[in-house]
């Protein structure tokens, strides 16, 4: 019963009135910004930081959390109904979703999208609690060389696997390494790219680079994209699927839940890697590949599914390493840092109850879920018709009195500007914003372990090597950063051979 004993802890945390409470507020929330083009769960949790300060912390990240996993359920939504997707790992939800609508079949898309999510959402959780400990003990081996090989291999797969083009975010990634150096030295105490400001001493602080890049940008980016009009919804009928239904997406929706929770642990993996990949393995395994895009219900199935399984796993590398797996994950690393909680190994032994408290509120929060996402389909819906020009510029003053409220600073309110329009100009110009924030947020991490692993080292790089773990992480670094080489090389001979075969 004493390894039980912090597992029903969790749960004791969890029914509290308040976190249940904050547990509701959240899932409203992230299904409200899940169904809103272009306000996803990253800038929404950024705009709302500042309102957690005076939360607890576990009653604060259990309301980040479910913002962040309800979002998955909303994108659904207007999805199925609109051809609109509302959250990016709602995309390809369209093709099948869409056209069941047309067929008259949206409640059977929005019933199975819905059981798929839970199920994939709830499994997840399940090998969550069971694998984040076991994560946490290996972890507890870690020291600086580590951490500095975890750190690098972290941002590289993020460049990678970014939704933008690869070198330009490998550039991004570069620029958040930058940003992160700013203020003073932490060994020698050297004032760096401050050029004299008081106001940079200390560095840039998360909250106000946050709500910048995702909240404004977002923002200013989406008022210029949404300029098509919306048509009217369809009417939901039959939202409980017939048993053939069922049935035909019974594997989609298993396969799905282990692509997901696999995908979302992986740095850069995420919900929408884990939505294509679902999606991509059941048209290739199909009898029928025909039928995809064409009102497959499978086509619903698999990515949902996934979707909602690789938002949960994502907490793993988070809470037991420290290491955010994505854009949304730094963002709720930072609301942990602000509360005064480190992510990482030690978590799960000096803060059982918000760990635990955190992991067992997912449960409660898929079942709300599951109960509120078709009641509330004609609510979201209607939302949906009120009119940018009003919303933004509502959105846009939450964020800066935000911003502001943080450090009463006025120099903060200039910074959401400053970097709401490099992460405009960003998205104009095809970078992503997301390696960027997760290398701000893994810079002081990188450049600390670095320099306490050639202290231990006496300056010898090689030292890195010596050591099992981050030995193995660096060599899977290597690969990964030398993998497209290899490819273009291994792709430019094939192509003298075929010319010679021709010939």
């Amino acid at each position: 019963m004493d390894g039980l004993s912090p597992v029903l802890g969790g749960f004791d945390v969890v029914l509290e009135p308040v976190n249940l409470l904050y547990c509701l507020i959240g899932v409203v929330i992230g299904m409200l910004i899940g169904v809103l083009p272009g306000l996803g769960p990253a800038a929404t949790i950024a705009i709302l930081l500042p309102l957690t300060f005076t939360l607890e912390p576990v009653t604060a990240i259990i309301m980040l959390a479910g913002i962040f996993y309800g979002a998955q359920y909303g994108g659904t939504i207007t999805s199925v109904l609109l051809r609109l997707p509302g959250e990016a790992s709602s995309v390809v939800t369209v093709f099948d979703g869409y056209a069941l609508t047309r067929q008259g079949r949206a409640g059977t898309a929005l019933g199975i999208a819905a059981i798929g999510s839970f199920v994939g959402g709830t499994v997840s959780i399940v090998v969550l609690s069971i694998v984040a400990p076991i994560v946490a003990g290996f972890a507890l081996d870690f020291g600086p060389p580590e951490y500095t090989a975890l750190a690098l291999l972290g941002i590289l797969l993020v460049a990678t696997i970014s939704n933008g083009g690869r070198i330009k975010a490998v550039i991004a990634a570069c620029l958040g390494l930058l940003l992160a150096t700013v203020g003073r030295d932490g060994f020698v105490s050297a004032e760096r790219f401050t050029f004299e400001s008081l106001s940079l001493a200390d560095g840039l602080d998360f909250v106000p680079l946050a709500m910048g890049l995702f909240g404004l940008a977002e923002i200013l980016y989406a008022l210029e994209e949404r300029h098509r009009a919306v048509s009217a919804p369809a009417k939901v009928t039959n939202v409980w699927p017939s048993r053939a239904d069922l049935r035909q997406a019974g594997g989609a929706i298993g396969r799905g839940s282990i692509i997901g929770f696999v995908l979302g642990v992986l740095p850069g993996g995420g919900a929408v890697l884990a939505s294509l990949a679902a999606y991509a393995i059941e048209k290739r395994r199909s009898r029928t590949p025909e039928r995809f895009g064409q009102g497959a219900v499978e086509g619903v199935a698999a990515p949902e599914t996934a979707n909602n399984a690789a938002a949960t796993s994502s907490f793993i590398p988070l809470l037991t390493l420290g290491i955010p797996a994505n854009a949304t994950m730094a963002v709720i690393f930072g609301a942990l840092l602000i509360q005064g909680v480190t992510p990482g190994p030690q978590l799960v032994t000096e803060n059982p109850e918000l760990f635990w408290g955190v992991i067992n509120s997912m449960y409660l929060g898929n079942v709300l879920l599951l109960i509120m996402s078709i009641p509330l389909v004609g609510v979201f819906v209607r939302i949906l018709r009120v009119r940018p020009a009003i919303l933004a510029p509502i959105t846009v003053l939450i964020t800066l009195v935000g911003a502001y409220t943080v450090n009463n600073s006025t120099f903060d309110i200039a910074l959401v500007i400053a970097f709401g329009v490099l992460g405009y100009l960003m998205k104009k110009l095809g970078f992503d914003p997301g390696p960027l924030v997760l290398a701000f947020v893994l810079g002081s991490l990188l450049e600390s372990s670095l320099r306490r692993s050639l202290l231990l080292f006496d300056g010898d790089p090689t030292g890195f090597f010596t050591r099992g773990i981050s030995g193995t992480l660096l060599a899977c670094f290597i690969a990964v950063a030398l993998l497209p080489a290899a490819r273009s090389v291994l792709g430019g001979r094939r192509r003298p051979a075929k010319e010679k075969e021709l010939v």
